[in-house]
């Protein structure tokens, strides 16, 4: 799934003046380090949600059955592998349920949501595939825009799902010019700064329930996992240290003369990883929505790092480079369009190696908030 994506005509902030850039999603599948080759952490995402996503299911269909057609909105789907993952689990899911339930199998309606700079083509020739003999009922559309806007017609969407996307804001937040040497929150910030990444996450994260209410039918349900951080500190490490690592990856370059400090004053990425607290005072104020479970779970920076393949050796610079690899697909068209595209390969050059050092003395996790939600 995607971390949805670098931008909505995003806005980078500068000391003197405020200049807004188009920046295109994650990197395509012709690039050297692509989103689509380089999405493994995101993969361990969804399994890790999978549970949640069943009995999100079985309870949206003991709301809405009997319907002849389940529509299903899957918004930050991205384009790689693990584009049709949900969509696969969905259609086992109410398979099942109905072949135990003894109903007849609804025809099933799915969006797959994107920025519009998003690999759609790639996307539609892997539909047949997808679909093969078995998926007959199974009709899947491309729906591009921002899920910070209208996407549906009122009251027609059953089910919304939506994996590593809502971390992403609309925009840089205004009133942090101030945040000098810094390309996120951290301890070094002014205060004002994460006063103001909150603030816009609130603002963004209620208007985008606010845009799902609109859209979705009563008892309808919303299945949603974001990066987070576990306490409520906005400078803890879950949160900050990854982006320390890339500013100090930029001063790198900056001391060297390959990048003018004033353009790494003038970057700040539009992302926002928040607490427990502020999810759920957020859902309860914009009041669309009933909040039936909200919980945690973290996962190593590194996706070969699991619980699942077992270091004998720690190899720092793999580590390093899994990372930087991931961050890179990512963050590649913001980072070329604000610094330009000839520092990329040493930027994350060094970002690997500083990634790598990072891990061998403190082994760093991203913590992902799922919440699970029924339209009032």
């Amino acid at each position: 799934m995607s971390m949805y994506a670098l931008a909505n005509s995003v806005e980078i902030q500068q000391a003197t003046a405020m200049a807004s850039t188009n920046v295109r999603c994650m990197n395509a599948a012709d690039k050297q380090v692509s989103y689509a080759n380089n999405s493994s952490l995101q993969k361990i995402v969804l399994l890790k949600t999978r549970p949640f996503l069943e009995d999100s299911i079985k309870e949206m269909l003991s709301k809405v059955s009997p319907a002849t057609c389940i529509r299903v909105a899957d918004l930050g789907c991205a384009s790689g592998p693990n584009t049709f993952f949900p969509t696969y689990e969905i259609i086992n899911t109410i398979t099942r349920i109905c072949q135990q339930a003894r109903w007849e199998p609804p025809e099933l309606q799915v969006f797959l949501n994107d920025l519009p700079d998003n690999d759609f083509n790639t996307v539609f020739r892997s539909v047949p595939a997808f679909k093969g003999d078995s998926k007959e009922s199974c009709f899947i559309t491309g729906v591009a825009g921002s899920f910070y806007e209208r996407l549906f017609p009122s009251k027609s969407i059953h089910f919304v799902h939506s994996s590593c996307c809502l971390h992403w804001l609309s925009k840089v937040p205004k009133e942090v010019e101030n945040n000098n040497e810094n390309v996120y929150i951290s301890k070094l910030s002014p205060p004002n700064v994460s006063k103001a990444y909150s603030e816009q996450f609130r603002n963004d994260f209620s208007n985008f329930l606010r845009l799902r209410s609109e859209e979705m039918v009563s008892g309808g349900r919303m299945l949603l996992t974001m990066i987070g951080r576990s306490i409520a500190d906005p400078t803890s490490k879950d949160n900050c240290c990854i982006w320390e690592l890339l500013t100090k990856s930029l001063i790198d370059l900056v001391a060297k003369g390959l990048v003018h400090k004033s353009d790494v004053d003038s970057f700040c990425i539009p992302l926002y990883y928040p607490c427990k607290e502020e999810v759920k005072e957020t859902i309860e104020m914009e009041g669309s929505f009933v909040l039936n479970e909200i919980d945690s779970f973290e996962v190593n920076w590194d996706f070969e790092d699991n619980d699942c393949n077992k270091y004998v050796i720690f190899e720092k610079s793999r580590s390093g480079q899994n990372v930087a690899n991931c961050i890179r697909a990512i963050m590649e068209p913001m980072l070329a369009s604000h610094f330009g595209e000839t520092i990329i390969d040493d930027l994350f050059t060094r970002y690997a190696q500083h990634v790598g050092e990072h891990l061998l003395h403190e082994k760093t996790k991203y913590v992902n908030i799922i919440l699970v939600m029924t339209m009032t």
